[in-house]
């Protein structure tokens, strides 16, 4: 299920100034950096991984670490679970073709499909 608009406004919110949000999906990390809730956002810019409230994973509350844009997602093991920097991302099998198409945006754009409505 997609990041409802909400989460967006908030991540948007938070994030400032980095351009157009182009991916979210929520992920759990455990591990020596500690655990917890995040919401993993792709800008144009940026790759921002972001802490969201204990209770509330819709409620991002801090910036935790950015990477470039150019920062390899993937690949995806089994999970799933991807590593960005020094922390392990588990998330909901639904959101790795949300990975998946962040990655091919950057590495390689010719798989992507044709948007089916570019005037909006």
């Amino acid at each position: 299920m997609p990041v409802g608009s909400a989460v967006r406004d908030r991540c948007r919110t938070l994030l400032g100034d980095q351009g157009e949000i182009h991916y979210v999906f929520p992920a759990f990390s455990a591990g020596p950096a500690g655990s917890g809730n995040f919401l993993v956002v792709v800008t144009a810019s940026a790759i921002s991984v972001l802490a969201t409230r204990t209770l509330r994973a819709d409620r991002p509350v801090s910036v935790v670490a950015e990477f470039p844009r150019h920062t390899r997602l993937g690949p995806i093991r089994p999970g799933p679970v991807i590593e960005l920097g020094s922390r392990v991302f588990e998330f909901d099998e639904e959101y790795a073709s949300v990975v998946s198409a962040a990655d091919a945006e950057i590495f390689a754009p010719e798989s992507l499909p044709p948007d089916p409505l570019p005037e909006l």
